[in-house]
């Protein structure tokens, strides 16, 4: 047991913050999710895990910043699909997941009041930012849920990322990956996988992967595509009846062109476009006070059906060039995010001659950025100089409508919010280097902001408001090298999210009511943290260790005055936690991973819209662990391997206490799972098998308790059911 413990502690995902360039010179990652360089034949030893977290290659040991990184390869043979499997199975890091892929937020160490309008964790695919930075779009809840198509590998950054990310990346970073065409050689990969859930309907994939070289060797394309189905899973009862409605497809594509005519020019273009399209959602409705299902297990009683699609395209290209005394990086994009959901909300309006009450959303984001940065070189003094711009353009329609007895139609509302967003920033770091075991840097970001938020009703436009917003943030990191192998390092860092107009507060007579906030501003937080890290037993085994402690002010949060919700800022809270990962490699065929989080997050200060000091921040368990166990070996003479993982996760709130919150409370149950892994190469063909959640257990990944305020029923999603799938991939 006692080892046991131990090793439940640990998982060494060690991460990267790499640029495309640096990206494509990484290391080839093993089945545990570690980027890391091949030992030698015959060796149990791990080499230096190396990382770009601050956009300078060095390795793992040496950054000092909590980072991980999850292989593409071992995320596919876990049967991974989604956000929420991908980051959301990691201590510390909780998806709370809003009904299926798409649609979740994710928070880092706590930093979250469980209802958010803006996000707190920062998006990135390669050296673009996506998503919108404001509360107007509806992004906090829609966090880029990208397939694994064609992707290197998937990063997070735990702490306040607001230096070099700026806007909501208070709570961390996640980044996605993608692989670089290469000129050195046409190559390609096909795969196909099925799988099952309980109870559930048939689902299936297949993708094909083609590098091309292009030009004698100086430029390569690289297309990818592929095509899932799901199955689904959950079933529906009441005027909409049928089995697994919670099926649908996920398609998408990408086309990357790398140009690298010379030793100091690359260039690369990327498009990508993933459209996913779902019949309904997993929600199923709960007993808020008993915890169980109303209508039955896996079941979700429907008036209507809740169907949702959501679509994303991003163009992006990045020039990289080497002065000699510096590297330029001119970096832009133009992305587009395209959401419409529909709520059946019979529940809480529908009345006598009503067949059902519907409310559908539709979000629309139109998204530019430019970028610019110098990279000094490596050296006993380095810096960083960049500027980052960023032009948004977003509207959020609703419509609530019903179908009445005689089937025809009735529109009880519409309204609209469009909003548009602009921000500038400057951004720097300077590192120095006194000594071979010393390392000092600090760093600063400056931003301001232009937006302007407006409503319409019924086709009429209430209002429109304009705000502005500045922020700065800052960094501050030490590091010491005890050895060769380890260094212990201290870091200091803020975060941010903007600010903005209010609309007019209405009461239920339509009047505006007056006092109420016009605006509400920037939410900002610190982190303290420190850490260690270190390979030990002959580079066998791999240790890190950070202990931290946040603060956060001004959060914002839902307010209710009289008939409107509004946001507001009050009160402070905090977030204190330990947490430890280890990687060990036993032999040359069995190792170990594990990592446990201990997070504390709550108010520090009363806030009335929420609840008391001392109370719990939603979707954060204080405890959380993984223990992953590998064993590799020869099957008839061919590779093969076996693994298991169980992930613990304890009990986290919804929501708050308080009778007067807008965030009512729902205690959501702790949960352990199991998952196995099995596969064989067979002459180049890859032939992978796994089960997930093999208890079948009814875990929660999300809960929703908006509408129990108005005495509707809690809307949760639990974690797929037990799962059997196969993977079927060959490489050329």
């Amino acid at each position: 047991m006692a080892l046991a413990s131990v090793f439940s502690l640990a998982c060494a995902q060690a991460g990267a913050q790499a640029g495309a360039t640096d990206s494509s010179q990484a290391a080839p990652a093993d089945a545990t999710g570690d980027t890391v360089q091949a030992a030698p034949a015959g060796s149990a030893r791990m080499d230096v895990v190396t990382v770009t977290a601050t956009r300078r290659r060095e390795p793992v040991r040496d950054v000092p910043l909590r980072v991980e990184t999850l292989a593409t390869e071992a995320l596919e043979r876990s049967g991974a699909a989604s956000l929420t499997d991908y980051v959301g199975s990691l201590p510390g890091v909780h998806v709370a997941s809003d009904g299926g892929p798409g649609r979740g937020q994710v928070n880092i160490r706590g930093v979250s009041v469980g209802s958010m309008s803006a996000p707190t964790v920062g998006i990135y695919v390669d050296e673009v930012a996506f998503g919108s930075s404001t509360s107007f779009v509806g992004e906090a809840v829609s966090a880029l849920d990208l397939s694994l198509l064609d992707l290197h590998h998937v990063e997070l950054l735990r702490g306040p990322q607001g230096t070099l990310y700026g806007a909501g990346a208070m709570g961390g970073l996640l980044k996605y990956v993608t692989n670089e065409p290469d000129a050195t050689g046409f190559s390609g990969k096909a795969g196909l996988a099925l799988r099952e859930s309980k109870g559930g309907g048939l689902g299936h994939t297949e993708n094909a992967v083609l590098n091309i070289p292009l030009g004698g060797g100086v430029a390569a394309m690289r297309v990818a595509a592929f095509n899932q189905r799901d199955g689904g899973y959950i079933d529906a009862a009441g005027a909409v009846s049928g089995k697994h409605v919670n099926d649908g497809d996920t398609r998408g594509a990408r086309v990357s062109v790398l140009f690298d005519p010379s030793r100091k020019l690359r260039v690369r273009l990327t498009a990508t476009r993933q459209n996913i399209e779902r019949d309904g959602t997993s929600i199923v409705q709960y007993d808020a006070a008993t915890g169980q299902p109303l209508y039955g297990d896996l079941t979700h009683k429907l008036y209507r059906a809740e169907p949702y699609t959501i679509k994303t395209g991003l163009l992006s290209g990045d020039i990289e060039y080497d002065l000699g005394w510096a590297r330029l990086n001119v970096i832009g994009s133009h992305q587009r995010f395209d959401g419409d959901t529909a709520l059946d909300a019979t529940e809480i309006f529908g009345g006598e001659g009503m067949n059902f009450v519907a409310l559908d959303n539709v979000i629309a984001l139109r998204k530019r950025t430019a970028e610019v940065r110098l990279t000094s070189a490596r050296g006993p003094l380095e810096w960083l100089l960049g500027y980052f711009h960023n032009k948004e353009k977003g509207n959020r329609e609703q419509r609530l409508w019903a179908q009445l007895s005689d089937l025809s139609e009735s529109t009880l509302v519409t309204s609209g919010q469009p909003s548009s967003f602009t921000e500038n920033a400057v951004y720097g770091d300077l590192t120095w280097n006194p000594a071979r075991a010393w390392s000092f840097t600090v760093g600063a970001r400056a931003a301001r902001n232009r937006q302007v938020y407006g409503t319409v009703t019924n086709g009429v436009k209430d209002f429109e408001s304009p705000g502005k917003d500045s922020s700065k943030t800052y960094l501050a990191t030490a590091r010491y090298s005890l050895d060769k192998f380890s260094s212990v390092y201290l870091r200091a860092a803020s975060g941010y999210r903007p600010g903005g107009p209010n609309p007019p507060a209405l009461d239920q007579n339509g009047n505006v009511v007056p006092g109420a906030p016009l605006s509400f501003a920037a939410d900002t937080l610190w982190s303290y943290e420190v850490g260690y890290k270190a390979d030990l037993l002959d580079k066998r085994l791999f240790v890190e260790l950070a202990l931290f402690d946040i603060r956060w002010d001004k959060l914002q949060q839902p307010i209710a005055v009289g008939a409107t919700t509004l946001t507001g800022n009050a009160g402070k809270a905090g977030s204190r936690g330990a947490e430890l990962a280890l990687r060990y490699q036993l032999d040359d065929h069995f190792s170990l991973d594990g990592s446990l989080a201990y997070t504390d997050a709550k108010l520090k200060e009363d806030a009335p819209a929420l609840g008391a000091s001392g109370a719990r921040l939603p979707n954060s368990a204080r405890l959380s662990t993984m223990l992953g166990g590998r064993y590799s070996y020869e099957l008839a003479g061919k590779p093969a391997y076996l693994g298991v993982t169980v992930r613990q996760v304890g009990a986290r709130n919804a929501g708050f206490d308080s009778p007067t919150t807008s965030i009512p409370n729902f205690r959501m149950p702790g949960y352990t799972l199991v998952d196995l892994q099995a596969g064989v190469d067979i002459n180049g063909w890859e032939l992978g098998a796994y089960v997930r959640n093999l208890a079948d257990k009814r875990a929660l990944s999300g809960a929703d308790t908006a509408l129990t305020a108005f005495g509707g029923p809690l809307r949760v999603t639990p974690v797929q059911p037990r799962t059997f799938g196969m993977n079927l991939a060959r490489a050329f």
